[in-house]
């Protein structure tokens, strides 16, 4: 059992991401996960002006963000691609933090209406949570046609996906439990 911190990537009106995030969450509970649903929608951040550290003092909305980044063994961000990258909703819920992500496994689903299922998106995230110490596992989860793949309310239409995800988050798994135990055996810094 560990904790994932769920990250959406989408504020838009008919958003796709929030079926594919209510599935997750769903498939990580299962699995005996507790799961922390970040949703930028229901945040309502505003554009990030300073890092949560350097707030005096930060809002209660954020100190509670800050919790569940904290919390959390490893993080999976469901991302949209918009123009070849992620969406500046998932860049600015991330860029509030950063030693918080320190030393824990990062994993992309990505998806997107055409057939590509959003992989230029999910280069982009590597490198962004690479540098926020997070690094993500090798493998990714796309989804391309998401919207023949899920319906509202987060419900599978492609049989296809749950052994996809297995596969997925067993790796996710085993990247979660090894950086725990490295990270008690203490960190560079």
């Amino acid at each position: 059992m560990a904790t994932i911190a769920l990250i959406l990537g989408s504020v838009r009106r008919d958003r796709q991401g929030i079926n594919v995030g209510m599935w997750l969450e769903r498939m990580l509970k299962t699995r005996e996960h507790i799961v922390h649903l970040i949703d930028p929608l229901m945040l309502d951040l505003p554009l990030l002006d300073r890092m949560y550290k350097e707030m005096t003092p930060p809002s209660k909305k954020l100190a509670e963000l800050r919790g569940k980044i904290v919390d959390a063994d490893g993080y999976m961000a469901v991302t949209p691609e918009y123009n070849h990258s992620i969406s500046a909703a998932m860049k600015n819920t991330l860029d509030y933090f950063l030693e918080e992500y320190y030393f824990k496994p990062s994993s992309i689903v990505s998806y997107s209406p055409g057939a590509f299922g959003g992989i230029n998106a999910t280069q982009h995230l590597r490198n962004i949570f690479a540098e926020l110490g997070a690094p993500t596992i090798p493998s990714s989860m796309s989804i391309p046609k998401v919207h023949t793949v899920f319906a509202r309310g987060g419900k599978l239409l492609d049989a296809a996906f749950e052994n996809r995800f297995t596969k997925f988050v067993e790796e996710f798994e085993w990247y979660i439990e090894a950086l725990k135990n490295q990270r008690a055996k203490g960190t560079p810094y």
